[in-house]
C-alpha cells in the first residue's frame, strides 16, 4: 500500500453539521476501495483565504485527508471530487511515509 494526502477545499459557509457528511462520503470512497483512511481534519484551522476568487468564493475551508491505498484509489478519488459541486478545489499527492 503506498501513502497519499489528499487536501480539498469546501465552501466556507457550511455549517460543522453540513461539513462532517461531506467529509464522510470521501473517506467512504477511500474505505470502500480497501484503503485506510489516517485522521482527517481541518488544515491550520479550516478556513483560509483563498489566492484568487474561486466560483465567487474568496475564502475556503481546507480539510486534509491523509491515507494508505493501492494506486487506483487515487484516481478514482479525484474523479470523485472532480463531479462533486461542492469542492473548490482539490489535490491528491503521494507520501513519503518515513519522512512523516
Amino acid at each position: 500500500m503506498r501513502h497519499y494526502e489528499a487536501m480539498y477545499i469546501v465552501d466556507p459557509e457550511l455549517t460543522e453539521e453540513q461539513l462532517e457528511p461531506i467529509v464522510e462520503r470521501y473517506k467512504k470512497v477511500v474505505t470502500d476501495m480497501d484503503g485506510v483512511v489516517g485522521e482527517t481534519g481541518l488544515w491550520e484551522g479550516g478556513r483560509r483565504r483563498l489566492a484568487y476568487p474561486i466560483k465567487g468564493r474568496s475564502e475556503g475551508i481546507y480539510i486534509l485527508m491523509p491515507f494508505e491505498s493501492d494506486i487506483d484509489v487515487p484516481a478514482e478519488l479525484d474523479r470523485v471530487f472532480k463531479i462533486s459541486d461542492d469542492i473548490l478545489r482539490h489535490i491528491i499527492v503521494r507520501t513519503d511515509p518515513d519522512e512523516e
